[in-house]
């Protein structure tokens, strides 16, 4: 037995065995009562923390949106100037998706697309926030010269998340065969060498 914890606690250990089973046994297959066994309690005792599978997903959620933006905000502050920022934005989109290999399956999974509305929302959120950093880097490269300015700040941060998504995708569909970060970070540079001025 897993022993006398907290139930903030608790909730963490269940949240972290729903990300390590997603990768696992994928998103769609996984049952509260696979969660139960791993962390050696009943199913009832999870639903004592979170009332529905829906409740627990959401919660699966915002830790990564907690984990997401904090990698975000770390990341721009360790940078200077716009060219560091927008490297970094992009590198830890690509570390924190290297650390938490369940987030394409949960992605494209059928709670999410299906299922769960909330949680769809969270993650489109998210997108949107992301984004959001990127358009605002983008800008300030044009503003001072570095970039292209007949493309929008938009569309180059659509492309750069098109990006990141794609060799996520790739890195999964081929059994993490490759080095995701240092292979997202490669295309970055291909991709940000269109948009740069000459």
């Amino acid at each position: 037995m897993s022993g006398r914890q907290s139930a903030e606690e608790r909730k963490a250990q269940i949240v972290a065995e729903v990300l390590r089973l997603a990768d696992e046994i994928g998103p769609d297959r996984l049952s509260t009562t696979d969660v139960a066994r791993a962390i050696g309690l009943s199913q009832p005792a999870i639903f004592r923390h979170f009332p529905t599978k829906g409740a627990l997903w959401l919660a699966v959620a915002d830790d990564i949106a907690d984990r997401l933006q904090s990698c975000w905000a770390a990341a721009e502050a360790g940078a200077t100037g716009p060219q560091a920022r927008l490297k970094a934005l992009v590198g830890a989109q690509l570390t924190a998706i290297a650390e938490t290999p369940a987030l394409p399956s949960i992605l494209f999974s059928r709670e999410l697309q299906v299922d769960n509305q909330a949680l769809r929302d969270v993650f489109r959120g998210l997108l949107g926030a992301f984004q959001g950093r990127l358009v605002a880097v983008i800008r300030d490269l044009q503003a001072a010269g570095n970039l292209k300015r007949d493309v929008s700040p938009e569309d180059v941060a659509i492309l750069l998340t098109s990006l990141v998504q794609g060799v996520a995708i790739r890195w999964t569909l081929g059994a993490r065969g490759f080095a995701l970060v240092p292979e997202g970070m490669r295309l970055y540079e291909v991709q940000m060498g269109v948009f740069r001025q000459t």
